[in-house]
């Protein structure tokens, strides 16, 4: 019998991902015949307690996408069970371990990173730690390269790297897996996915919340490693490397890692023309107040809510190519969106008479909130206008699917949670989507040189007003080389 075992079972990324995921997917039927379900925590309540507390978050996200269903939710049911553990301690984990059986394991670990050299070390006394069994690790594992390899290091002495998935909810998102498709199953992209046709790339992740009473874990983290160091340079490799010989997932990881190693590296000298830190003060957010991050704070802080940097990628794919990144909480919109600005056609005809100025072509890769990708093209204004106008061209990722945009009738088809995806792909052994260490490793040596270059200058961060698009020197990272971040009233 397999079993996968939540740690952190009863926290908020369990109940508010990771328990309706796995509603979804027994509701469809993916789920493996006989899993058990077994939430581990700290809390001193009954099984019964505790599914009663899983119906409750589970019931309202089905319903919610109209995916709920009595008959399903018994299915789940049956799978589930509780245990109250001191993760940290073998002989708690004990019954754990019998719990379990000698079926395979898989283990999510949904706690504070800093708990877990730790429970791995207890772990592998207990017995959880076997040829059979998994370990998914929630970000940031560490805070910066030394605490990655210290963590890492304790993970890697109870577990084989073959064993180990580092999740980045970010890589389960259809959007995300859609871009590898797009770009090497389609001859009309991979041979203008280069510097000679691709002007530069904007990555942005924007937030509209503040931190509020996360200020504590944010506050050490910041915007730079709790968004940029994972997410975003995930993306950026996604976008940037090389063709993989296959779909092995060392195939895949080989070619991000070698994105990762081609990262110009950012120094003390080059930091102030090339990365924005912010922080957000008092200002309108969504049409309400919104108080300023030290206000929340209760004190005085030189963390970083916003982030903009320039990378670029030496190599001979990229040379020459800007890659432009920016992330921030309380900004005017949550979006996040991958920007392929294709260069202008050498030689415009029609720039001249009335006909207008030709743009040059974009595509846009959405992953939230709506997950959709758009090529804007230039074509004539319909009628007797001679006029041009850069149009979008939707390519909806619903096309095809029951409900989509070929289907007028039908209700669009539910987007899945990206966890769903990933909890499939890591029970099952498939790391593609997941994070090899080398990987990890370097997107943290890149950031600390950042990092390092800030506090090497003394870069405090420069004030922006709830609900506006970052300090304005981030528009100045773009417009100092003529260029100027996406926004949606173009």
């Amino acid at each position: 019998m397999a079993a996968l075992i939540l740690f952190g079972g009863g926290g908020d990324l369990a109940m508010r991902m990771l328990l309706p995921s796995l509603y979804f997917l027994d509701h469809d039927g993916l789920l493996p015949e006989g899993l058990k379900i077994i939430g581990a925590a700290r809390s001193d309540e009954t099984a019964e307690e505790y599914v009663a507390k899983v119906h409750e978050a589970v019931k309202a996200r089905a319903e919610a996408d109209g995916a709920w269903d009595e008959a399903s939710w018994a299915r789940m049911k049956s799978r589930l069970d509780y245990l109250a553990v001191d993760a940290t301690d073998p002989e708690s984990l004990a019954p754990l371990k019998a719990k379990c059986g000698d079926g395979a394991v898989t283990s999510f670990l949904a706690v504070s990173p800093s708990l877990y050299g730790r429970i791995v070390t207890a772990m592998k006394a207990a017995g959880l730690a076997e040829r059979n069994c998994r370990i998914v690790l929630e970000k940031p594992v560490g805070r910066d390269l030394e605490s990655f390899l210290e963590i890492d290091d304790a993970v890697a002495h109870a577990f084989d790297e073959r064993q180990v998935f580092r999740i980045d909810h970010y890589l389960g998102k259809e959007t995300v897996q859609n871009l590898i498709a797009l770009r090497f199953g389609n001859t009309i992209f991979e041979p203008l996915w280069n510097n000679l046709t691709v002007d530069h790339v904007q990555i942005t992740v924007g937030e509209t919340v503040g931190v509020g009473d996360r200020w504590p874990y944010y506050d050490e983290y910041g915007a730079l490693r709790d968004m940029l160091q994972n997410h975003m340079l995930q993306l950026l490799c996604l976008v940037a490397m090389e063709p993989p010989s296959d779909l092995d997932p060392d195939s895949v990881r080989n070619e991000k890692v070698k994105v990762l190693r081609s990262l110009r590296p950012i120094t003390l000298e080059e930091a102030e023309r090339v990365t924005v830190r912010g922080q957000y003060v008092a200002g309108t957010s969504e049409g309400k107040p919104a108080k300023a991050y030290q206000e929340e704070r209760g004190q005085p802080s030189d963390t970083e809510t916003f982030v903009a940097i320039r990378a670029d990628i030496d190599n001979w794919r990229w040379a020459g190519v800007p890659f432009f990144m920016r992330t921030g909480k309380r900004l005017p919109e949550r979006r996040t969106e991958i920007v392929i600005q294709f260069k202008p056609v050498p030689h415009s005809i029609f720039d001249h008479g009335d006909r207008g100025a030709v743009e040059a072509n974009r595509l846009v890769i959405e992953l939230q909130p709506e997950e959709d990708i758009s090529l804007s093209v230039m074509n004539k204004k319909p009628g007797l206008d001679q006029r041009m106008q850069l149009q979008p061209i939707k390519m909806s990722l619903s096309w095809g699917v029951p409900g989509g945009q070929n289907d007028k009738d039908a209700a669009p088809p539910r987007r899945r949670i990206a966890y769903e995806r990933l909890l499939l792909d890591a029970m099952s052994g498939d790391s593609t989507l997941f994070v090899r260490r080398d990987e990890a490793e370097q997107a943290w040596k890149w950031v600390d040189e950042v990092s390092d270059a800030w506090s090497g200058a003394s870069f405090k961060p420069l004030g922006y007003a709830a609900g506006t698009w970052g300090p304005e020197a981030a528009d100045l990272l773009l417009s100092r080389t003529g260029r100027k971040w996406n926004t949606r009233d173009e």
